[in-house]
């Protein structure tokens, strides 16, 4: 089966409107390329990350569209016909009011295999001398011999394929020697706890912000034959919320992660003793270069002692004790 992509070129202000009408022609998805709304989004969520893809921000520059599929069948002209009259109408109804061109451009989809054409885009990532990152549904045969962490390449909230989350994985195959009690701070798809438990570790628990990432935690430990037995996943703050930090940290952990960005590793900073074992490790990731200092002067405020600093691209992976 052949599918057309359309393309209704419209304005950041038109976006609300052309979507409404999309979802009136019985369109209910379609994908939104909008300049203003990632500039908004980026500065809503300034504090969550420390470098933006410029070539995104380029690529999105000036544009505003809608994009949609259709089956290339016998009502594909029909309903294309029906969705330039909709947008017609709405250009009447909105006089005076920028909604942009509001045109319609087609396009062939070639014809795939779609089933299987995923797995170009999503092939199994080597970690350190023995894990591998594989999407489910491939073979087991597909690890070649290594240790494979199991994620749905669909849920993209940790992937393995960041040079934070590869030396984090690293570090992981340095120290668990089997039985540790682990926490990730901020776990997103589970990845981390996941490699933890995989590698032997007795129990994790994973804690994200945000709600989204305790189901796809949860779905991805199940993947990997992980139940509730040993794997919590969880969402909180535990910057904010002291009440689920007294919980959560009971007992201590022998590894505490977080592999986020720098900001927010330093308004974490003061708790992670708390979380840690008098024999325990925190790793830290997701450090530019250029953040480190401030990080380093961070953890040694809340009273940690540096162990190792590596380094993968421009990324930086701190790993400390109890001082």
């Amino acid at each position: 089966m052949q599918w057309l992509e359309l393309t209704i070129g419209t304005s950041s202000a038109g976006i609300e409107a052309v979507s409404a009408c999309l979802t009136a022609q019985g369109c209910d998805s379609f994908i939104i390329d909008d300049q203003q709304e990632y500039e908004d989004f980026l500065e809503k969520n300034r504090a969550c990350w420390d470098y933006i893809d410029e070539a995104l921000q380029k690529q999105l520059q000036g544009l505003s569209r809608i994009r949609l599929y259709i089956e290339d069948d016998d009502r594909a002209q029909t309903r294309i016909a029906s969705l330039r009259d909709a947008l017609d109408v709405l250009r009447d109804r909105n006089t005076g009011r920028d909604l942009g061109p509001l045109t319609v451009s087609v396009s062939v989809l070639p014809d795939e295999d779609w089933e299987n054409s995923w797995k170009d885009n999503y092939p199994p990532v080597p970690v350190g001398k023995n894990l591998i990152v594989i999407p489910c549904g491939l073979s087991p045969e597909a690890a070649g011999g290594r240790l494979p962490v199991i994620l749905d390449p669909g849920l993209t909230f940790g992937t393995g394929a960041h040079p934070s989350t590869q030396m984090c994985m690293c570090r992981l195959e340095e120290r668990i020697h089997g039985g540790e009690r682990v926490i990730d701070l901020g776990s997103g798809s589970g990845i981390l706890s996941i490699c933890a438990l995989n590698l032997g570790a007795a129990s994790a628990v994973g804690v994200d912000i945000d709600p989204k990432a305790e189901d796809i935690a949860r779905e991805n430990a199940a993947y990997n034959g992980i139940g509730p037995d040993r794997f919590l996943a969880c969402t909180g703050n535990v910057s904010a919320d002291k009440a689920k930090m007294e919980i959560l940290s009971d007992g201590g952990y022998d590894v505490v992660l977080v592999n986020i960005v720098a900001d927010v590793i330093i308004s974490l900073a003061p708790a992670l003793p708390r979380f840690l074992k008098d024999t325990g490790i925190a790793i830290t990731s997701g450090i530019l270069d250029s953040r480190l200092p401030e990080v380093l002067a961070a953890l040694e405020r809340a009273g940690l002692e540096i162990l190792e600093i590596h380094s993968q691209e421009d990324w930086r992976c701190v790993v400390a004790k109890k001082s």
